[in-house]
């Protein structure tokens, strides 16, 4: 089947894409590549990828395009499945014979109730949804599809075995090629990697077992299945000799570093091949292993430090302690590996206290940029479970991720820190991270190495002001 694979239209601005961890509008506009559909796009001859939200696209004007085809495969997550629904009935309404299907962490945790909200979906695919997307743009029988959740001809829903988990990565083709085919690779940048840029999966999975994390508890599993170096070096080097604009690219494993021996060994065939990347990081890398990293080409780790309280570190099973963070931290500015750190404010243990503890924490360690968010309780993650077991959701249940505008509202609340109190501690953490001379005088230094930098961080200083003031209302 001619087939076409959507990120769909929603707010300006809104990171809610196939890549995404957090889906909502970020403080600077930013963009992740929708990975999650270019590889199925990959395996399917002729398919499409477009992604609405980063070329900027309108609903008719997507649903024009829709229409050419004979199955749409959305990708959705909890915050965009209302809006994503009823794209898929407005499609329908103008092409009935259209086959529409959604995939993501939304559906693949709850299949049933994600058929049953709308008429106009007629399928799911829970786990890794690959080979799933495959056999339905081949015309495979749904009754024999694993990992497919569907609307049988007489309306019942129905719901096939499992789909084992992908063991041999190498068998995935690459998602570059598809990137250069169907996307503007310069619609995708954020704050803290040159542009334009490329984000690659060396592997799937993760071995932590954090319990407010999305991907692990729902696609990816907590095995780390990788990639051989030889394949992921392959790709790089057809990026590097085919899309000769990209400046940077991003290893984006949830843990890339998980197997030290693996991340040196890539590390030495990027410096080989010359080319400029970031990857996710715990902060507990050792400094050696940094120090290889570094020699050959690493520029920037992504870092989830949460919070600088341990025992909510324990709480949420994150496996890191901050005197190990602190140590890393120290390693990274000696050898001048930037970092972007991320946070979360409300996890389990939070009090006014250890919000003021975090920021205090985040002000010593001292990331180049940070991204603070608020705790969201995904359904199908151990803290969506725990949220509902201890009351700490609203009364109804209902989950609002965001506001009607994409920005991302306090979900969680507890008898003694509320959600209104820990909404607006998040701009505070930003104002008091930012507004600080030191900080003020460093991203300065930066402006002033070219003319380029300089617009690029005019730009987000206004975005950031924007969101501060989008917040604040």
């Amino acid at each position: 089947m001619k087939t076409l694979f959507l990120q769909a239209p929603s707010y300006d601005g809104f990171d809610g894409g196939a890549g995404s961890r957090y889906q909502a509008k970020r403080e600077v506009r930013s963009f992740w590549y929708p990975t999650w559909l270019a590889q199925p796009a990959a395996l399917i001859p002729d398919s499409r990828v477009l992604d609405a939200p980063a070329d900027g696209l309108s609903v008719e004007a997507v649903l024009d395009i829709a229409q050419q085809y004979d199955l749409v495969i959305i990708h959705t997550s909890t915050p965009s499945f209302p809006t994503d629904a009823l794209f898929a009935e407005n499609l329908k309404k103008r092409k009935p014979s259209i086959l529409i299907g959604m995939v993501g962490a939304k559906v693949a945790v709850d299949p049933h109730n994600s058929l049953t909200a709308s008429e106009a979906i007629d399928f799911v695919c829970r786990e890794e949804f690959d080979l799933t997307c495959k056999e339905i743009a081949e015309g495979v029988p749904f009754a024999q599809i694993q990992g497919l959740s569907y609307r049988a001809a007489d309306g019942s829903i129905e719901h096939n075995v499992a789909r084992p988990i992908l063991e041999n990565m190498d068998e995935l083709p690459f998602v570059a090629p598809v990137y250069k085919r169907d996307l503007t690779i310069e619609n995708y940048f954020n704050g803290y990697l040159k542009h334009p840029y490329v984000s690659l999966y060396t592997g799937r999975g993760c071995r932590s077992k954090c319990t407010f994390c999305l991907w692990p508890q729902t696609v990816g599993g907590h095995r780390y299945r990788v990639r051989s170096v030889e394949n992921v070096l392959e790709e790089v080097r057809w990026i590097r000799d085919n899309m000769p604009e990209v400046k940077e690219i991003m290893f984006d494993d949830d843990t890339f570093t998980d197997f030290k021996p693996r991340a040196e060994e890539i590390a030495r065939g990027m410096g080989k091949l010359g080319v400029t990347w970031s990857c996710n990081a715990k902060a507990n890398v050792p400094y050696a292993t940094l120090k290889i990293m570094k020699d050959n080409g690493l520029r920037l780790l992504l870092v989830g430090y949460e919070s600088g309280d341990d025992q909510i570190l324990l709480n949420v099973k994150k496996g890191l302690r901050t005197d190990i963070a602190r140590r890393f931290a120290k390693d990274c500015r000696t050898l001048g590996i930037k970092v972007h750190g991320t946070f979360i404010l409300g996890l389990p243990g939070e009090t006014p206290e250890t919000i003021q503890k975090t920021i205090e924490y985040a002000k010593e360690i001292n990331p180049l940029t940070i991204q603070v968010s608020l705790a969201a309780p995904y359904p199908g993650t151990t803290l969506y479970n725990q949220a509902v077991e201890n009351g700490w959701l609203e009364e109804n249940k209902v989950i609002n991720l965001v506001s009607r505008e994409g920005v991302q509202l306090a979900a969680i609340g507890y008898p003694h820190l509320s959600r209104d109190e820990m909404y607006h501690q998040l701009e505070n953490f930003y104002k008091r991270f930012y507004f600080r001379p030191s900080k003020i005088w460093e991203i300065l230094r930066e402006m002033l190495t070219s003319w380029d930098m300089m617009k690029r961080r005019l730009r987000e200083g206004v975005e950031f002001f924007r969101f501060l003031r989008a917040h604040q209302a």
